[in-house]
């Protein structure tokens, strides 16, 4: 049910960019989430009919239709759990607190930062830190709330010397014409996010599997729509996407409204730094390929000024930012590890028919975005919960380099 799709890319500043990876020697792939990731190529979006198809809209709206699915909102406050067996919910709706029965399971997915917290006000998680807060120890998990992690990238901006990129439609008669190009016919730029083309390649030789990702859009302009170039530019989003650095989600208070204390560490390893300043010189080699000669004005961010070690990090420093894909606080891993917190089929270690199913889940963070790893793990859970066999294991080998020892190209 969810729908994935390829953005026209007619822009040509798309194939400028897949094109400069191939004269800087790197791989083209038709298709990342195939057996080849490594390469430059199109990017897919989840979007469907011109809006983004998520996973509210691909599978939640169909269930709600059937008889044995109720959708009840509230405020979940805890998991209830008896005699080592979780037995139901403790939600806060219409202010009132009442208590959602489960005659089978529980299952939480409420993301790498509130699943580690339910977890901690049930009475599941690091003994110490739930005596602190006056909060009954039903499970001894130190592993509940660490391994957090995340993607950082920043933005490498080029001034465009041909009046092609999104920067000439940013102006409110534009706006309207896109608004209503979408609004009647759901196509246009108004249908699509604009990442059309991507990247995942390697960062030096010894590397066997791409360790950096990059996004690529016709524009010079921020996550938030802020601080848009007064020239025609174009950006590569790129960062490292095994960080080292590990973090923390942890309790502020015993009270289930107060928000957690969350620690990412970014940057906290030195091999980040290493690794964010070769981003950037990589990148500023790819914008320096021929197939940019027709469009490439002027470094806009971080400047052709930048290039030491140290300017290099201050930038860093200043503009590195989240990809929004945090994982890990309630790792799979074996019941003998005690910073495991669930099994293989997502069952929290030491309390019975309770099992979490998002992307806390995860030991290490993915070699891309979070979005469809999650889905497919409600898929792999939903099939658990239920029973089913599994199918067989994929014979299908990843693409290697047959360079990678000695290139990282």
């Amino acid at each position: 049910p969810l729908t994935v799709q390829r953005g026209s890319r007619t822009n040509p500043l798309y194939g400028a960019f897949v094109e400069a990876g191939r004269q800087a020697g790197f791989e083209l792939t038709d298709d990342y989430n195939g057996a080849k990731q490594e390469g430059f190529g199109p990017m897919e979006q989840t979007i469907r009919g011109g809006r983004r198809w998520s996973a509210a809209s691909a599978y939640l709206r169909p269930a709600l239709r059937r008889k044995n699915v109720s959708l009840v909102k509230g405020f979940a406050r805890r998991v209830i759990v008896e005699n080592q067996r979780a037995t139901g919910v403790e939600i806060e709706t219409r202010k009132r607190i009442q208590v959602v029965k489960a005659r089978r399971e529980v299952i939480l997915a409420a993301s790498s930062i509130n699943s580690p917290k339910i977890l901690m006000l049930s009475g599941i998680g690091p003994a110490e830190h739930l005596r602190e807060y006056g909060i009954q120890v039903i499970a001894d998990r130190p592993g509940v709330g660490r391994n957090l992690q995340d993607h950082m990238e920043l933005y490498i901006q080029q001034e465009s010397t041909q009046p092609i990129t999104l920067n000439s439609v940013l102006n409110p008669f534009s706006k309207a014409m896109i608004g209503a190009q979408w609004l009647f016919f759901k196509s246009g730029l108004g249908a699509t996010n604009h990442f059309e083309a991507a990247a995942f390649v390697r960062s030096r030789a010894g590397v066997d599997y791409p360790d950096i990702q990059y996004h690529f859009i016709p524009a010079a302009v921020r996550y938030d729509g802020r601080a848009a170039a007064k020239a025609h530019g174009f950006q590569a989003h790129v960062g490292p996407m095994r960080s080292k650095s590990r973090g923390s989600v942890t309790l502020r208070s015993p009270d289930p409204k107060s928000k957690p204390v969350i620690r990412f560490n970014y940057m906290s390893h030195p091999d980040d730094w290493t690794e964010f300043r070769h981003c950037i010189r990589l990148t500023r080699e790819i914008f320096g390929q021929s197939a940019f000669d027709p469009y490439r004005g002027k470094e806009i961010s971080p400047g052709s000024h930048v290039q030491s070690d140290d300017d290099l990090d201050a930038f860093i420093r200043d503009h590195a930012e989240s990809a929004y894909h945090p994982c890990g606080t309630c790792k799979m891993g074996r019941k003998d590890d005690p910073m495991s917190v669930v099994d293989p089929e997502c069952r929290v270690i030491g309390v019975e028919a309770l099992r979490v199913a998002d992307s806390s889940i995860f030991p290490r963070v993915t070699n891309g975005n979070l979005n469809a790893p999650s889905i497919m793990t409600g898929e792999k859970a939903a099939d658990h919960i239920l029973g089913r066999t599994p199918q067989a294991p994929s014979n299908q080998e990843p693409w290697i380099n047959p360079r990678w020892q000695v290139s990282d190209r």
